[in-house]
């Protein structure tokens, strides 16, 4: 019943379409197919794609690559079900292509013809591609716009069969390197193009773009809830999610950010990150003193730093709107990609929760998978606590986070900026995870909690006895004297005394000491890391 319903006969085509005309000239009817599958979803479908304020798959394929090095596999695949209309490529389009003169694959749903949906053609051309890449070591372009899947391609025991294998689907099988993983979300992405995404190491995605699992029009007739693409599945939805890691206003921008992202990347994970001319920093480091505020509760904007220690316009944030008290970017120091990692005081005075220790695990994921050396720049409280993080699960995400960057193999450098305490020390890459190499600002707190704090919590029964006998005034002075001897303990110099600390450097220098602490943390070793399969 189903296929008569879709205008097919049992065997999913008619006899006239399974084969050419007799006789007909075969260059000529490959000229005509090909032609058919170029036009995509056709001159209504293109125009009302292009009114939605969405490029057509072919155009943004031309933006993305190289001109002149787009070489296309699948571009006569059909449909295993046929229709009355034809569904070019089965609305998605397969190929290789130069990035900035370098190998990518490209993945990209055509969202003119039947909405992008997934059925069992698409999927074989979409796993093939991801092979080639992958068997090849070369990054991977997702360019998600779809429906989620086909009625009633994917229905009933078809569901079951699809083609899609999740071992091929996330990483290599056969030991190759992992390669990078890029995706745009450039229109509404639902189903198997929300995969795409949750796989990729970079998701970009336009201001009118949505990604989720399902779309609303699965969502209301599920579980009868009314909720619109924008609120489902949003930008700010998805930044606050995890779901993506960086916003743009159109897809010409969002292009760009696929291949800036790639720029800081080797082509897999068995090649060194490439190295390009090394660059001034955009603010002066000699007023690094004077940026940050000498008292630990007085907020500032981390940014400002970064400023200071990368290279100029080389600072590409990752995931700023998840877990917003961290920042990570991908950024350049004299010309050598890296990984940043930075508190923002600016948002809970910089303290981690769930959401900043998950955002961290998989930021240090991608730059140790990769190769890129670590640099973590501490000004941290400490961690969350109190039952909203217990209930979010602070402790897991903890330990993951900890022993993420304990197992990094890349060269890992931290500088304490302001103040780093407790667990939260530990999670900036801290002693106990061994980093190759910490120093510390001459103005630097460290201890297991802030001077205040501990005092309340060491003390607090004998405080509140001195209270009780002598008066708030007599406590409060006590409480005094006790902060200064517990900060004078806090201080970087018995730290460096004792080697917790590989020295004790002034501001200006921060960035001169990172960079020579990861040129003799590389050695004179290969400057790969060579990890295999895909994301863990």
């Amino acid at each position: 019943m189903a296929l008569e319903q879709t205008g097919s006969r049992a065997n999913g085509r008619t006899a006239g379409e399974a084969r050419s005309d007799p006789g007909s000239d075969p260059r000529a009817e490959l000229a005509r197919r090909r032609a058919a599958a170029e036009a995509m979803g056709g001159e209504d479908a293109l125009a009302r794609h292009r009114a939605s304020g969405r490029l057509p798959v072919r155009e943004r394929v031309a933006l993305l690559v190289d001109e002149g090095s787009w070489f296309e596999i699948g571009a006569l695949a059909e449909p295993e079900i046929r229709r009355d209309k034809p569904v070019p490529g089965d609305a998605v389009v397969t190929g290789f292509g130069l990035l900035d003169g370098r190998r990518v694959g490209v993945v990209g749903i055509d969202a003119t013809a039947v909405a992008g949906t997934t059925a069992p053609i698409s999927m074989r051309k979409q796993g093939r591609l991801i092979e080639h890449a992958q068997r090849g070591g070369f990054p991977l372009v997702l360019l998600c716009d779809a429906d989620g899947g086909r009625m009633p391609d994917v229905m009933g025991w078809r569901f079951s069969g699809l083609p899609l294998d999740f071992t091929s689907f996330l990483g290599a099988t056969d030991g190759s390197p992992a390669v990078p993983r890029a995706a745009a979300v450039l229109g509404p992405s639902y189903g198997d193009s929300a995969l795409h995404a949750s796989t990729a190491h970079f998701v970009v995605m336009t201001q009118g773009a949505s990604v989720a699992l399902s779309g609303p029009s699965v969502v209301e007739p599920a579980i009868g809830e009314r909720v619109s693409d924008d609120e489902l599945g949003g930008p700010a939805a998805a930044t606050a999610a995890g779901n993506a890691h960086l916003v743009v206003a159109g897809e010409q921008d969002a292009l760009d950010a696929i291949a800036a992202f790639l720029s800081y990347l080797p082509s897999n994970a068995a090649l060194p990150a490439p190295v390009t001319t090394a660059q001034d920093p955009a603010r002066d480091p000699a007023g690094l003193a004077d940026l940050v505020p000498a008292g630990a509760r007085s907020g500032y904007d981390m940014r400002q730093v970064l400023a200071a220690v990368a290279d100029a316009d080389s600072v590409l944030p990752w995931a700023d709107g998840w877990g917003s008290s961290l920042l990570c970017a991908l950024a350049r120091i004299e010309g050598r990609p890296v990984g940043l990692v930075a508190n923002q005081p600016l948002v809970r005075a910089g303290a981690l929760d769930p959401a900043a220790l998950a955002k961290e695990h998989d930021f240090v994921d991608l730059c140790d998978t990769f190769g890129l050396p670590l640099v973590f720049l501490h000004d941290v409280p400490g961690l969350m606590i109190g039952r909203q993080a217990e209930q979010g699960g602070i402790l897991a995400a903890y330990e993951r986070t900890v022993s993420r960057i304990a197992r990094a193999q890349v060269p890992r450098v931290g500088v304490v900026l302001r103040k780093a305490y407790g667990g939260g020390h530990f999670a900036m890459g801290g002693r106990p995870t061994r980093p190759d190499f910490l120093f510390a600002w001459p103005g630097a707190e460290m201890g297991f909690m802030a001077p205040e704090t501990g005092v309340r919590t060491v003390h607090r029964r004998a405080l509140d006895r001195l209270h009780a006998e002598e008066g708030p005034a007599a406590r409060d002075a006590r409480a005094a004297e006790l902060t200064v001897e517990w900060r004078a303990e806090s201080e970087p110099w018995e730290a460096a005394a004792h080697l917790s600390l590989d020295d004790v450097i002034d501001p200006s220098a921060t960035r001169s000491t990172i960079a020579s602490a990861i040129d003799v943390a590389w050695g004179e070793r290969p400057q790969r890391v060579g990890h295999r399969g895909g994301r863990p």
